[in-house]
C-alpha cells in the first residue's frame, strides 16, 4: 500500500498541477468552457453564467494548489477528501456531456490537448482510482520537507497561482495554443485536404411496415423499403477532419469579405467580440492608435459580432474612423483573449498580437 500510495501521489500531482497550469495560463478560455455548461441546453444553470470567471480562477488556482499540496505532503487529509470531492464531480460532468452529447470538448486542458467526451470521462475514472488509493493510505502521505518549509512552498503555490492568473487576464496567455497565434496564417488554417477523414453518421429511418414501426439503419442511403416513411434520425458515429480555424469570417451587410481581407497586406485588426462589453479603458485607447496606424500606411477594421446601431454608437462615441466589420463572436473570443484585442495581419499571417493593455507595445 506504501508504494501505491507513493505512485498514485506522484501521478494524481504531477497530472493536477499540470492540468491547472494549462488552464492557468487561459482561465478566460476556461471561463467560456464554464459558460457553455452553465448555459440553459447543458446544466440549465444560467444565473451561474456572469461568475464563470471568478469560478474559472479559483477551480483552476484550487486545482494547482491540490497538486502541490499533494507532491509535498501539506495536509494530507484536507488535501485527499478535496481532490475526491473535486474528481467525483468531475466525473460526472464529463459522463454526463459525453452520454448526453452536451459539450464536445471538456477544456481540461485548454486549447493544449483536445479530449472528446467520453476520453475525458476514461481520463476522470482513472483518477478516481489513483486518488482512491491515496484516501484509504492517506497515512502513508508524509511532509517531504520540514513542517516551516511544507508552509512556505504551500503560500507560494498560492501567491504564484493567482498571480500567474492575473497577469494573463491583464496581458495575454503566456503560451498561446490556438490557431491564431503569432505566426500562423488564418487562410492557411481554414483550408480542409482532400485527403480528409470523413465524416461517418448513421441514419435510422422509421417506416410503418404493415401496421409496425420498423427501424432500417444506413450510412445514408435511402432504404429501398416497401411502406410509409414515419421519420429519421442521425447519429454521429466519427467526427471527420476539422480545420484548425472554424467559424471565421469578416463579413459587411450581405457581402464575404474574408478572402479580400486575409489577402491584404499591413492589415491592423482591433476584435471585440461585443461592443457592449467593451472594456472602456481599452476603447479610450484605440482612437490615437488608429489614427497613427492609419497615418503610416496600414487598413485599419474592427471585427465584432455586435448589430450595426451598437458598431455607430462605439464609433461615434469614441470618433473612431474605421469600420466594424462581423464575424461569429464564439471565433472572435479564440482569435485573442481581451475585449478589445489588437493584431497585425500580414497576408493572413499574424504579426503581432496585444491585449489593449499593451497597445503601445504593437510596433507600427
Amino acid at each position: 500500500m506504501k508504494y501505491l500510495v507513493s505512485i498514485s501521489r506522484i501521478f494524481v500531482g504531477v497530472l493536477f498541477i499540470i492540468s491547472g497550469l494549462i488552464k492557468l495560463n487561459d482561465p478566460l478560455g476556461f471561463s467560456y468552457k464554464l459558460q457553455e455548461y452553465f448555459s440553459v441546453e447543458v446544466l440549465n444553470m444560467p444565473f451561474l453564467e456572469p461568475y464563470a470567471l471568478m469560478i474559472s480562477v479559483l477551480v483552476v488556482v484550487f486545482e494547482v494548489v491540490l497538486g502541490v499540496f499533494l507532491l509535498i505532503g501539506y495536509k494530507p487529509k484536507f488535501t485527499v477528501w478535496s481532490l475526491l470531492i473535486m474528481i467525483v464531480f468531475f466525473t460526472f460532468l464529463t459522463f454526463y456531456s459525453a452520454y448526453f452529447d452536451k459539450v464536445k470538448d471538456c477544456g481540461c486542458f485548454g486549447d493544449a490537448l483536445k479530449l472528446t467526451p467520453w476520453e475525458s470521462f476514461t481520463k476522470d475514472l482513472v483518477l478516481l482510482v489513483f486518488i482512491l488509493v491515496l484516501f484509504f493510505g492517506v497515512k502513508h502521505i508524509k511532509p517531504v520537507f520540514s513542517t516551516l518549509i511544507t508552509t512556505v512552498f504551500a503560500l507560494l503555490s498560492f501567491v504564484f497561482s493567482f498571480w500567474l492568473a492575473y497577469h494573463v487576464l491583464m496581458h495575454l496567455p503566456v503560451v498561446d495554443f490556438r490557431a491564431y497565434k503569432i505566426g500562423k496564417n488564418i487562410a492557411e488554417g481554414m483550408r480542409i485536404p482532400e485527403d480528409a477523414a470523413k465524416p461517418v453518421v448513421e441514419y435510422y429511418w422509421k417506416f410503418n411496415i404493415n401496421g409496425e414501426e420498423t427501424v432500417i439503419t444506413t450510412d445514408g442511403s435511402y432504404p429501398t423499403v416497401e411502406g410509409d416513411f414515419l421519420s429519421v434520425d442521425t447519429k454521429m458515429i466519427k467526427e471527420g477532419y476539422q480545420p484548425p480555424v472554424v467559424d471565421f469570417s469578416i463579413e459587411f451587410v450581405d457581402e464575404d469579405l474574408t478572402q479580400q481581407f486575409l489577402s491584404e497586406e499591413n492589415l491592423i485588426v482591433i476584435v471585440s467580440y461585443s461592443l457592449k462589453s467593451m472594456e472602456k479603458a481599452g476603447a479610450q485607447k484605440l482612437k490615437a492608435f488608429s489614427d497613427e496606424a492609419i497615418k503610416k500606411g496600414y487598413k485599419v477594421i474592427g471585427l465584432t459580432s455586435s448589430g450595426e446601431d451598437e458598431k455607430q454608437r462605439i464609433k461615434k462615441l469614441y470618433k473612431l474612423n474605421f469600420e466594424f466589420y462581423l464575424c461569429d463572436e464564439k471565433a472572435l473570443k479564440t482569435v485573442v483573449r481581451a475585449n478589445p484585442g489588437i493584431l497585425e495581419l500580414d497576408k493572413g499571417t499574424v504579426k503581432q498580437k496585444v491585449h489593449w493593455n499593451d497597445i503601445d507595445k504593437l510596433k507600427l
